[in-house]
């Protein structure tokens, strides 16, 4: 075995001299890259350097095969436990109705529920831009009408022809 990623096993370790620990854990003490790889061949294991920059660096001997596999069991479960958040966009108007309004309310109170993001965007379309403070009451009265259930991320903001508001969901604890 030469290098693995991140870690250099065996003749892959190109230091003389090594911090060696033994299998069960007790400090041998420095000794030469050769004596090191003695040693974990007459315990049939392999010599494996766990942290590079020390010095002198330090290799423990152990079975790498084990250990790789149960690094990536480890990373498998945290993987697995790891939940992803997702954006889900709502679009409203600056001239926005209020049953199309309700409507887009629902529909935002249902994603924050699922643990999703949303991100709430107005566009403004024509002379529409230089009324800005509609739109902004629009955003307004949408975080503050799903504040039961989200907390304000980013407060809103201009980008270009549109406004956006981040609202990500409240953690029970």
């Amino acid at each position: 075995m030469t290098i693995a990623k991140d870690m250099m096993v065996n003749d892959g370790i190109r230091a003389r001299e090594l911090r060696v620990i033994g299998s069960d854990g007790e400090q041998i003490g420095v000794k030469s890259k050769a004596e090191a790889l003695e040693l974990a061949e007459a315990e049939n294991l392999d010599l494996v350097l766990m942290s590079p920059n020390a010095k002198p660096p330090v290799a423990r001997i152990m079975d790498y095969g084990k250990f790789r596999f149960d690094k990536q069991k480890r990373e498998r479960e945290a993987r697995k436990n790891q939940k992803v958040v997702n954006v889900k966009e709502v679009r409203l108007s600056p001239s926005i109705d209020e049953n199309d309004y309700q409507t887009k309310l629902r529909s935002a109170r249902k994603f924050l529920e699922n643990g999703d993001k949303v991100k709430a965007s107005i566009r403004f379309r024509g002379r529409a831009i230089t009324h800005k403070g509609i739109g902004q009451k629009v955003l307004d009265r949408l975080a503050a009408d799903l504040t039961e259930v989200s907390t304000i991320e980013s407060y809103p903001r201009m980008d270009g022809r549109s406004m956006f508001l981040m609202l990500a969901p409240k953690h029970e604890k």
